[in-house]
C-alpha cells in the first residue's frame, strides 16, 4: 500500500526498486516492456514508439503510475522487494553491527548479495529446505494477506483462500512457525481457530514480526557466510572480494541510503525507423518464433525429470505410482519444466543444508507429454549465427501459454481486463488455468516444503470450484476432459490431462488476450500521444535486427525464469558457480539482475 501511494519518480530513486520493478515490467505477459537504466536515466522502450512522436518521461511515468505499479504491487515481486527491504534495513542498523559484530564492510558485502530480485533469489535458494524457507514463506503470505480487506468482497476469496493456505502448511502441528511463536498464540487448538478470533490481525502480525526477527538474526548471518566462502572460491568475484578486503581497512565507511543522491536527466531513448504498425501482439509474436526456432535450430535436448507421483500417500507414507491416462498425452501446449530448474546446481556449488531430493520413483519425460516445450530455461550461451529467418507467421495462441505463466507473477493484467470487460466464465477459465498451473510444481515434486499439504489443498480446492457437476455444465470444455480431472486430483494425483485441460483453456482465452494486448497498445499511446491519432500509426523504415530481438527474448524469458523462481511456480535449485558470476556482474544502476543474466550473451555476440 504504501509503494502504490508513493510518487513514481520517487520510486525510481531506490536503485532496489528499480531492480524488482524492471523485473515485473518485462514478464512478457504485457504488451509495451519497457527496462530502465538509472545510471544513464534512460528509459528503453519495446515495441518501440514511432520515429516522428517525441514522448515525455513525464507522460511515461504517468503510464506506468496508473497501468503498470497497481499491478505490481499485486504480484510476488512487490513482497520480496518489501522482504528485501525489511532485510536491507536490518543490514544497515546498528542493532545488526551490535548484535552480529558487523563491520561496515561485512555490511556492504551482505547488502551486495542479497539486493535485488536475483540476490532475493539467491538467497531463497540458500535456505531451501530449512526452517529458514518455512518463516519466510509464512512471512510472505502473511504479509499479502495483511494487506487485503476482508470485508471487501473482491479480495474476500484472495484473503479466505491464504487463510486455509496458512493454516494448511504453517499453522499446523510441527510447523516450524508454530514452534517458534507458541509464546504469541498459545495453544495449538487457538492457532487452528485462529481465523474465528476477533484479534486475528494482531496475532499474524506478531508471528510475522517474529519469524521475520528469526530469518534476520540468525539466517542472514549464515547466508552472509556462505556468500564469502563462494566469492572466495569464484574466479570472476576476485575484484569483489579486494574491494571488500579494502573496505575491511577502511574504518570510517559511510554506510549506503540504498537511493540514488544525484540522478541524470530522465529521458526515453529515440526509436530506430521500423516498418509495419505499433503492434505488440505481432512484436510479441516475433520474438516467440525467433526463440522457439531458434531453440530447435540449436537441437537442444529437453532435460528431463523425475517424478515420483503418489496416491494415498502422506508426508511420511508409502507411494502407489499412477498410470497415466493414454488420450491425455495428445497434442498439447507448451509446458515449462516442473518442477526442475537447470539454471543451478552443479560441481563445485556452495548450497545451504536441506532435506535430500526424493529417489527416483517414475521417471517421467516431458517428451512424452508435449509435442512443444516452453523456452524459459534458453541458456545464454546460443551463437547468433545460428538464428533462422522468420517467414511463417506465428498466431497468438501458440505463445498464449508463455504469456499466463508470466500473468501469474505479473498481479494478473489479463485477469482485471476480463473482469473489466464482464467476462465472467473467461475469467473462471482463466483462473481454472492458474490454479492447474500452481499444482503442478506442488504435485511433481515431493521434496518441496510442504508440499504434501498444499498438493490437496490446491486439488480440492480445483475440484471444488470448477469440477463439480453443476460447474462441469457451464465450463466450455470436453466434459471427458473435465471428468479425467476429477478423477485425478479429487485424490491428489498428478494427471496429463491438466496438459490438455490448460490447452483448451488457451483457445477460448486466446482472442481476449489480443483483445487485451491491442487495449495495452492504445492506453499506452493515449499517454505517448495525447490528442494525436492513436490508431497504431505507420511505422516506416527498416526491420529491427534480428540479434536485438534475440537478445530482447533472453531478457524476456530470463525475466519469467526468475520470477517463477520466486513466485514458487518452478523449483530452487542449489547455487552454481554461474550464480557468482552474475553477482560479479550484477549492478543495479545498470540493468541489475536483468542485464546480469543478458551480458555474457551480449559480450559473446
Amino acid at each position: 500500500a504504501t509503494i502504490a501511494s508513493t510518487d513514481m519518480g520517487l520510486l525510481l530513486k531506490d536503485d532496489v526498486f528499480v531492480d524488482f520493478f524492471n523485473t515485473f515490467l518485462n514478464l512478457p505477459v504485457f504488451g509495451q516492456t519497457p527496462i530502465y537504466i538509472s545510471s544513464t536515466g534512460q528509459w528503453d522502450l519495446w515495441p518501440e514508439l514511432p520515429s516522428h512522436l517525441d514522448p515525455s518521461p513525464p507522460a511515461l511515468l504517468a503510464w506506468l503510475e496508473k497501468h503498470r505499479l497497481p499491478h505490481f504491487c499485486k504480484s510476488s515481486l512487490c513482497l520480496h522487494l518489501v522482504l528485501c527491504q525489511k532485510l536491507l534495513g536490518f543490514i544497515r542498523s546498528g542493532e545488526a553491527a551490535e548484535l552480529l559484530n558487523w563491520r561496515s564492510a561485512d555490511q556492504w558485502l551482505l547488502e551486495k548479495c542479497i539486493s535485488g530480485s536475483q540476490g532475493m533469489r539467491h538467497f531463497r535458494a540458500f535456505i531451501r529446505g530449512t526452517a529458514g524457507e518455512e518463516l519466510t514463506d509464512f512471512w510472505l503470505t502473511t504479509e499479502r494477506l495483511l494487506d487485503l480487506d476482508e470485508l471487501d468482497a473482491s479480495q474476500r476469496d484472495l484473503y479466505l483462500s491464504l487463510i486455509h493456505r496458512l493454516k494448511a502448511t504453517h499453522l499446523r502441528e510441527g510447523s516450524s512457525v508454530i514452534t517458534l511463536c507458541t509464546t504469541i498464540i498459545g495453544s495449538l487448538p487457538k492457532a487452528r481457530h485462529i481465523q474465528s478470533m476477533s484479534n486475528r490481525r494482531d496475532i499474524l502480525s506478531k508471528m510475522q514480526k517474529q519469524a521475520l526477527f528469526v530469518i534476520q538474526s540468525y539466517w542472514l548471518p549464515k547466508f552472509f557466510m556462505h556468500c564469502k566462502m563462494g566469492i572466495e572460491g569464484e574466479e570472476s568475484c576476485q575484484p569483489l572480494l579486494r574491494e571488500y578486503q579494502e573496505r575491511l581497512l577502511q574504518a570510517n565507511w559511510q554506510e549506503p541510503s540504498g537511493f540514488s543522491e544525484t540522478l541524470p536527466t530522465m529521458h526515453i531513448k529515440r526509436s530506430q525507423d521500423l516498418t509495419g504498425p505499433y503492434c505488440s501482439q505481432k512484436a510479441k509474436a516475433k520474438i516467440w518464433a525467433l526463440v522457439k526456432k531458434g531453440r530447435h535450430t540449436r537441437k537442444m535436448k529437453m532435460p528431463s525429470f523425475q517424478v515420483k507421483l503418489e496416491r494415498k500417500s502422506g508426508p511420511a507414507g508409502s507411494t502407489r505410482e499412477s498410470h497415466l491416462d493414454k488420450d491425455a498425452s495428445g497434442p498439447v501446449p507448451q509446458q515449462s519444466q516442473h518442477p526442475a530448474n537447470t539454471s543451478f546446481g552443479g560441481k563445485g556449488a556452495v548450497s545451504s543444508p536441506r532435506r535430500p531430493r526424493p529417489s527416483a520413483g517414475q521417471v517421467i519425460h516431458l517428451e512424452d507429454l508435449c509435442k512443444e516445450k516452453i523456452l524459459s530455461n534458453l541458456p545464454s550461451s546460443a551463437p547468433l549465427v545460428q538464428l533462422p529467418s522468420l517467414k511463417k507467421p506465428v498466431k497468438t495462441l501458440s505463445f498464449l501459454p508463455w504469456a499466463l505463466r508470466a500473468e501469474t507473477c505479473a498481479g494478473r493484467p489479463f485477469r482485471d481486463f476480463l473482469k473489466r470487460q464482464d467476462r465472467s466464465m473467461e475469467t473462471h477459465l482463466l483462473d481454472l488455468w492458474h490454479d492447474l498451473e500452481e499444482f503442478l510444481p506442488v504435485v511433481l515434486d515431493s521434496s518441496r516444503e510442504n508440499s504434501f499439504f498444499l498438493r490437496h489443498l490446491t486439488a480440492d480446492k480445483i475440484c471444488k470450484n470448477y469440477l463439480k457437476q453443476d460447474s462441469i455444465e457451464k465450463l466450455p470444455l470436453d466434459t471427458r476432459i473435465l471428468t479425467s480431472l476429477w478423477n485425478h486430483l479429487i485424490s491428489g494425483e498428478f494427471s496429463p490431462w491438466i496438459f490438455r485441460a490448460q490447452k483448451e483453456i488457451c483457445k477460448v482465452l486466446c482472442c481476449f488476450y489480443e483483445e487485451f494486448l491491442a487495449d495495452d497498445d492504445r492506453t499506452f499511446l493515449q499517454f505517448m500521444s495525447p490528442g494525436s491519432d492513436v490508431a497504431m500509426p505507420e511505422m516506416q523504415g527498416h526491420p529491427a535486427d534480428r540479434g536485438e530481438c534475440f537478445l530482447l527474448s533472453q531478457r524476456m524469458n530470463q525475466t519469467l525464469e526468475l520470477s517463477q523462481a520466486l513466485h514458487g511456480t518452478s523449483n530452487l535449485e542449489g547455487v552454481s558457480s554461474e550464480y557468482w558470476q552474475l553477482l560479479a556482474a550484477r549492478d543495479l544502476q545498470k540493468g541489475g539482475s536483468i542485464q546480469a543474466e543478458v551480458e555474457p550473451l551480449l559480450c559473446s555476440t
